[in-house]
């Protein structure tokens, strides 16, 4: 099993956006500051302002959420889940990519984290 954490702007939005379009379970929530989903064998943690990952680092920076580092997650029908998603307003940064094991695309979360959605080849 792996644990991966975002930091997000918005744990209530966050939460929303990965049960409603990825499949993930709320398993607890620390109020505003956190909360644990899960989604087969991945335990994923959604810290929001003001919790402790967020804190401001020794040198000053301040971790934020966004960039290019992601989770990956395989799904069956890409296409479908693309329309039903860009139905719903979710933003993507890309068009489908194919690629030798398969086809992928990158979404955003409401923080603007990166997800990418992967189609295994048959």
């Amino acid at each position: 099993m792996a644990t991966v954490r975002y930091l997000v702007s918005d744990v209530e939005l966050a939460i929303a956006f990965y049960t409603r379009h990825l499949g993930f379970v709320l398993r607890q929530q620390f109020g505003p500051a956190m909360a644990i989903l899960r989604r087969d064998d991945l335990t994923f943690w959604l810290a929001g302002p003001t919790a402790s990952a967020a804190r401001p680092m020794p040198d000053g920076r301040t971790p934020e959420p966004g960039g290019w580092n992601r989770i990956v997650l395989e799904v069956e029908d890409l296409a479908a889940l693309i329309v039903r998603m860009r139905e719903a307003g979710v933003p993507f940064r890309n068009e489908i990519v194919d690629g030798p094991g398969g086809r992928q695309i990158l979404c955003e979360d409401p923080s603007g984290n990166v997800v990418e959605l992967f189609e295994a080849r048959a």
